[in-house]
């Protein structure tokens, strides 16, 4: 007999993923039949015609065929050749073989090297391990990772943002864990405070769950705020009370949008206030930023404060995958050493950068302000990531999935109901992301404003 539903485990069948749901299907449905959408469900900025890096692909082009290399003097930068040459050295096998299962110790490396710059000061030191250190497919594969080995049984919770990035509800539902869901403030542009954390998990421990670690996305997926680094010191402080290790989704930290915030990493905070009993898994990823390179999933996840006997158990488990895409450790290597200042690719490198950034920067204020024009709709300040998580005043007996799905029916505007990602009872919100050219974003705007006064 040819396998049923009835045969699919229950995990199976309870895991949701809302960025690719029903919506999206209706969506790709629609453009088939010649409708024509613009997809704003998800952060995926080459499908949005966000370009590549120049350097990125001229470098990749190089390693994936080095028969190229003998022919690239005249017609690539003499950095990027030579980078391509020092990736075919340290891999030893080239691209298509596979590599230890932490991945390629120079990119490992190179990624430690990133992260101690990126956190040290002049006052501080800030250490990173390459054996600490696991390259992985995307940032996903590390946050999976991470949950799989916390996650012993039906009791062990996780602590989640609310609003939250649905891989992280569906990973734990799909492992068999418990979701604890703690609110951000969005009256306070989505801050987050001790005494929400400590009632969030105090109503999960009554209830017999086990919790063993919280999440925390920096900056906000789908909130697009910043943490400042007090809110880091206090979650840091809240795990430690309760035992909790930290997983830290920080892959927009290079998209920050207002001049008066700033990135600061979960690991450089730990530094600062000395504390090592605390275990922290951070994650980064060549999805985001400015490089947009999500077909390529490259990432990595770092791990600090965890004993060498877990470590091997993390070794293991990433072992069974034998090791991530070999084309994704290159582009996460080239994510984290540039081209060098003075070098012959640094000046055109640097203007595809800052123009990706300011428009991001750009879009993410006229969308912003464009929403909040409409009567009904409320959008905190977008000041981090990709994303915005407005609020919609919905007429009596309706839902935003109902909203959303007309939204795409009427207009061709392909949103996420923010159902999806979890919200205070009796509101309705829904994602959107900021990717879209700026003359898309106007569009998006308008039809959205059209839509909703008129929708009953």
């Amino acid at each position: 007999m040819a396998l049923t539903i009835s045969d699919i485990g229950k995990a199976v069948l309870d895991t949701h993923y809302a960025v690719r749901g029903p919506i999206v299907a209706r969506a790709q449905e629609l453009e088939k039949a010649g409708k024509e959408i613009i997809y704003c469900n998800i952060g995926n900025p080459q499908a949005l015609k966000q370009k590549p890096l120049t350097y990125i692909r001229q470098v990749l082009a190089l390693a994936e065929y080095p028969e190229l290399i003998e022919h690239a003097d005249s017609l690539l930068p003499q950095d990027a050749v030579e980078t391509a040459k020092t990736i075919l050295k340290e891999s030893k096998h080239g691209l298509g073989a596979y590599s230890d299962s932490k991945g390629m110790l120079f990119v490992r490396k190179a990624i430690a090297e990133f992260i101690e710059k990126r956190d040290s000061t002049a006052a501080l030191k800030v250490e990173s391990d390459p054996d600490h250190i696991y390259l992985t497919d995307g940032a996903s594969k590390g946050v999976q990772t991470a949950l799989r080995m916390l996650i012993a049984g039906d009791q062990d919770g996780i602590m989640i943002p609310i609003p939250q990035y649905p891989l992280y509800s569906a990973t734990i539902t799909l492992y068999g864990g418990v979701q604890v869901g703690y609110y951000l403030d969005e009256s306070s542009g989505w801050n987050l405070s001790y005494k929400m954390l400590e009632e969030a998990y105090l109503e999960a421990h009554a209830r017999g769950v086990r919790i063993k670690a919280i999440v925390v996305i920096n900056p906000g997926n789908p909130t697009g705020s910043v943490l400042t680094r007090e809110n880091i010191e206090m979650v840091i402080k809240f795990a430690k009370t309760h035992g909790l290790s930290i997983l830290a989704d920080e892959v927009y930290q290079e998209n920050i949008y207002r001049p008066e915030d700033s990135f600061v990493s979960f690991a450089r905070v730990m530094t600062e206030i000395r504390e090592h009993e605390v275990s922290l898994f951070s994650f980064h990823s060549t999805s985001k930023g400015f490089l947009g390179e999500c077909g390529h999933r490259g990432g990595y996840m770092e791990v600090r404060n965890v004993p060498q006997d877990v470590l091997a158990q993390i070794t293991k488990l990433q072992s069974v995958s034998l090791c991530s895409n070999l084309p994704g450790q290159v582009v996460t290597y080239l994510m984290v050493k540039p081209p060098a200042e003075g070098s012959p690719s640094y000046s055109k490198y640097n203007e595809e950068k800052n123009s990706i950034l300011s428009e991001l920067a750009k879009r993410a204020k006229i969308l912003a302000d464009g929403l909040n024009a409409i009567p009904g709709i409320s959008c905190q300040p977008i000041t981090g990531a990709m994303y915005a998580f407005p609020s919609i005043k919905l007429p009596e007996g309706r839902t935003d999935e109902e909203y959303c799905m007309a939204l795409l029916e009427q207009e061709g505007v392909c949103l996420v109901p923010g159902t999806g990602f979890r919200q205070v009872a009796g509101t309705a919100h829904f994602r959107t992301t900021i990717l879209p050219p700026t003359e898309q974003i106007l569009s998006v705007v308008e039809k959205i404003r059209r839509f909703h006064l008129a929708w009953k």
